[in-house]
């Protein structure tokens, strides 16, 4: 049975329409829904239920209605009121990802004609819906075939909306095998999605599978921006619905590319051939999986590296033989060639997070009439924060994670050895951004709340994705123990943030107790004694650069 009934107990007949896994109405004009109901055959059915509402018949341009979890009383009617000011001639509802058997007995819309306005639509959670109906209902299938479709994100509340025609694609590399898949989107026009700094047609859509607090790499990026990198990529976490098929909680987030709010370097074009304009600027990726693309080359030390810009489209044989020619440069004179400061926070934020993958995937980029390869930006931290049962627990490690179990491609484990081991100069710049850092409140209670806050957000959605993954009691890509729920997931990261910290202040010798983590200008004059030239701080009767390291001898 499929009715919609209108109010004053006007019943709306329409005609039936079905697909593959759905069951709908031509209601013959437009109808805006205030309520949806639901009968199910059994109690048993712990399945999601989306209902949509389109005005083109094929479903292109529907935006949801209403998402049940499946906690619905068998054999009668559930009922749920829907937030949703547009008109819809035609509606549905699709069980996730379900073939076969359709086990809803009755299905029941309620409304009044009209076509109603944009004014608030239905969001699935708290957190932004980004609704995805491709041409033909065909899903994407791989890294190189762009399929047609029509993307809407609805936020703040169902009170804005972004709509515009667009292709998708899935993207990544290892991340590509888990059923819930990452996607690449690329809108007809520029937007700055959910009010991001770049105005932009390429976005990404990062499935954080392994990841069961679907936090890691947001709090990653957090100490990226605790640390001082130029450039940290956008992200927002969202709901995503393909096809009618809610698919979960993503990442919506910048596409790594040359661009203002991005990388922002000078994009070559196949005419800069010569002179100072063959200089840059370049956007590359040491990569482990650098053998699979087109576009790339090998190092002289045998690194393999992908060119992500100029494109694979667009590159000359003149602008690929100098950045192969610069990087290997790079590589084998990094004194004077690889910027120190990015490249020294990049690591902190590598090291911090105890991420795996630091140097198994590398970004730099490399500007106009300026031979300095730059280091950036952060990306992939899914087997980060004690995510990774090769490493965990990390802190447990007697050297950094790189040294130790980190994943490194080719040279790259040298390069950094011969920076952060080796250099004296360097050390002692390490150790002063990391002071500087912990001093700017790169703390335990500022990571934390943090945390708190991301949880809290997140807490709506994660019930939803992970009925739909049922992955909650399974190991999962590299998984190291398989806490049990979404609260005990994220105390493994709280629990991994102050050892750390720790961790760290060790080894790079800064007394965060001790010195109170505050600015030397904040330090009291009696504190402070010059010897030999340089400034040092004297408290309970020892005696600490301005960095918070111990210095002997006094």
């Amino acid at each position: 049975m499929l009715v919609c009934a209108g109010y004053a107990d006007e019943v709306l007949s329409g005609t039936a329409m079905s697909g593959d896994g759905w069951r709908g109405l031509d209601l013959g004009s437009p109808y805006i829904i205030t309520s949806v109901g639901w009968n199910p055959k059994s109690t048993t059915t712990a399945e999601l239920g989306l209902f949509e509402g389109a005005n083109r018949p094929d479903f292109m341009d529907a935006i949801p209605l209403y998402i049940h979890d499946g906690a619905s009383q068998a054999n009668r009617m559930n009922y749920a009121s829907v937030q949703c000011s547009r008109g819809f001639r035609y509606v549905r509802y699709l069980k996730s990802a379900t073939k076969g058997e359709y086990k809803i007995q009755a299905l029941e819309f309620r409304g009044v004609a009209g076509a109603g306005d944009d004014s608030r639509l239905s969001q699935l959670t708290n957190l932004p819906t980004v609704v995805i109906h491709t041409k033909d209902n065909q899903a994407p299938y791989d890294k190189e075939h762009e399929i047609d479709c029509i993307i809407s994100v609805i936020s703040d509340d169902g009170r804005t909306l972004l709509c515009d025609s667009a292709t998708i694609r899935e993207r990544g590399n290892a991340s590509r095998s888990f059923p819930k898949k990452p996607y690449r989107i690329k809108f007809a026009n520029k937007h700055h999605v959910l009010g991001a700094p770049a105005n932009a047609r390429k976005w990404t859509l990062i499935n954080n599978y392994g990841d069961k607090t679907l936090m890691r790499n947001a709090l990653a990026f957090e100490l990226s921006r605790k640390l001082g990198m130029p450039y940290t990529p956008f992200c927002a976490h969202v709901d995503v619905v393909l096809n009618g098929d809610y698919k979960g909680t993503y990442q919506l987030c910048d596409q790594i590319e040359v661009r203002k709010h991005r990388v922002d370097i000078t994009e070559m074009t196949p005419q800069d051939n010569s002179g100072e304009a063959l200089t840059g600027g370049y956007l590359i990726e040491a990569d482990a999986y650098a053998n699979e693309e087109k576009s790339m080359f090998w190092s002289q030390s045998g690194t393999g590296v992908t060119i992500k810009s100029p494109k694979e489209d667009s590159i000359t044989q003149a602008q690929h033989d100098y950045i192969a020619s610069h990087y290997s440069m790079t590589e084998k004179n990094w004194s004077s060639y690889l910027d120190l400061n990015t490249f020294l926070r990049h690591f902190l934020v590598g090291e911090l997070s105890g991420n795996t993958d630091t140097y198994w995937s590398l970004y730099l980029y490399k500007r106009r009439a300026n031979d300095t390869m730059y280091v950036g930006p952060v990306w992939d931290f899914d087997l980060a924060f004690d995510n990774d049962g090769r490493t965990y627990p990390i802190s447990s490690l007697s050297d950094y994670i790189y040294r130790t179990k980190g994943s490194t491609t080719g040279y790259l484990r040298t390069l950094v050895d011969q920076i952060v081991v080796h250099d004296t100069g360097a050390k002692q710049r390490l150790a002063a951004i990391w002071a500087e850092a912990r001093r700017a409140g790169m703390t335990e209670e500022a990571l934390t709340d943090y945390i708190d806050a991301q949880e809290e957000m997140l807490y709506a959605s994660q019930k939803l994705n992970f009925m739909r993954w049922k992955i909650m009691n399974q190991y999962v890509h590299q998984n190291p123990c398989v806490w049990g729920t979404y609260e005990n997931e994220v105390n493994n990261i709280r629990r991994y943030i102050p050892t750390r910290l720790a961790w760290m202040d060790a080894k790079l010798g800064f007394d965060a107790a001790t010195l109170g983590i505050e600015s030397p200008d904040a330090v009291p004059a009696a504190q402070k004694i010059l010897i030999n030239g340089q400034l040092l701080i004297r408290r309970n009767g020892k005696v600490y650069s301005p960095e918070g390291r111990l210095v002997t001898g006094y």
